[in-house]
């Protein structure tokens, strides 16, 4: 097992009335809070009303900025970070999903260090301070509501990047299970894959972990269990509150402690240019890419997949028997595991794999060269 450490600063409130305790955490901070959001759901659905109604209880005013779209992009992000200089904020309060809550995790450390946002995420410059941010969940998926992490994509450079830093972990973090409910099914699958994919990404980095090997599998059999009857129940809350927990604990550092680095994350690499190319919906890049990625790296994580079918099965399981269960899974709750399913042709596959040469997608622990892009090419 390797030396780690364990840091999670982010309080998280869980449950139907946890939105009872932001006034208490707004107290601790002044009276500007720019509210970053996505596009109408939140509205739509009375989320957005219930927040304001406590910011203005709360005697804050509030600066918004809204329209931040699924695979979120840099451009909003600098936006919103002008915004909040030309107010002179105190605060940011993320209300929405992953999307929403990496824009703002990014808006805050840039205002908070007055850089600028795809610097930071270059690692151009360091940040060396950051404001409070708050995150009030409507969609589980991402896990970023407990993380110093954060991804956006920039198309002026053709990337989609992710940037971690210990200044970028919310405050605090309010998770109703009801807030889920209006999510529809195809976001749904898509959020069940993100959070086994997120799993999967840590059990793949180095060092000899039983016990967060357990958790992953753990995590992994949670979502296999509930799936089935939450995407027959969209609307049952013990259901959803499940599936929250399930992302959140996938992405928190749970399943990483005593690993050389926090995941391996090179299937989320080569994803997140499928995303960055065709705005395609992440889950849905991962569903497709990590079975492929697993067939063509077998030759370097056979024994970890073998391990991991028996942590899951209960039995001795082969490398091959393994990569079946989890393909078989994500066609069991209708997540597409083709680039057909994408809508994608064989050229389109060409100019991914022109783009992943030229940008170099990797692991963290578990490398990849032009001939491994081939053959997961030729897998998708």
């Amino acid at each position: 097992m390797e030396n780690f450490t364990v840091y999670n600063p982010t309080r998280l409130y869980f449950g139907n009335k946890a939105l009872e305790k932001l006034p208490d955490e707004l107290a601790q901070t002044g009276k500007k809070v720019l509210l970053i959001t996505g596009k109408e759901s939140a509205k739509k659905h009375g989320y957005y009303n219930q927040v304001v109604q406590i910011l203005q209880t709360s005697n804050k005013k509030i600066i918004e900025y809204s329209g931040i779209k699924p695979n979120p992009v840099v451009d909003d992000a600098e936006k919103a970070v002008q915004l909040a200089l030309q107010e002179k904020i105190d605060g940011v309060l993320a209300l929405g999903g992953g999307s929403v809550i990496d824009t703002a995790k990014m808006v805050a450390l840039a205002y908070a260090n007055k850089q600028d946002v795809w610097q930071l995420m270059k690692r151009k410059v360091e940040p060396v301070r950051n404001i409070p941010l708050w995150v009030v969940l409507t969609l589980a998926a991402t896990g970023s509501e407990m993380n110093g992490a954060a991804v956006l994509q920039n198309h002026q450079t053709n990337e989609k990047i992710g940037y971690f830093s210990p200044l970028m972990y919310p405050r605090a973090s309010f998770l109703n299970p009801e807030f889920t409910l209006s999510v529809p099914k195809n976001q749904t699958i898509n959020g069940i894959v993100d959070l086994v994919a997120h799993s999967l990404e840590a059990y793949f980095a180095n060092g000899n972990t039983p016990l967060s090997d357990r958790f992953v599998a753990s995590n992994i059999l949670e979502a296999m269990d509930y799936a089935p009857n939450l995407l027959n129940n969209l609307t049952d809350y013990n259901l959803r509150a499940r599936m929250m927990w399930n992302a959140t604990v996938a992405e928190n550092g749970t399943t990483m402690h005593g690993r050389s680095v926090s995941g391996d994350w090179g299937t989320h690499a080569l994803a997140h240019h499928i995303s960055l190319l065709w705005d395609t919906p992440h889950g849905q890049t991962l569903s497709v890419v990590f079975p492929a990625w697993m067939k063509a790296m077998y030759y370097k994580i056979d024994t970890r997949l073998e391990y991991l079918g028996t942590l899951l099965t209960g039995k001795k399981t082969t490398a091959d028997q393994t990569i079946n269960i989890m393909e078989n899974f994500f066609k069991s709750i209708e997540a597409p595991t083709r680039f057909a399913e994408l809508g994608l042709n064989e050229n389109d596959k060409s100019k991914l794999l022109d783009l992943w040469k030229n940008n170099r997608p990797n692991g963290m622990y578990i490398d990849m060269d032009e001939t491994d892009y081939e053959t997961i090419i030729r897998y998708l």
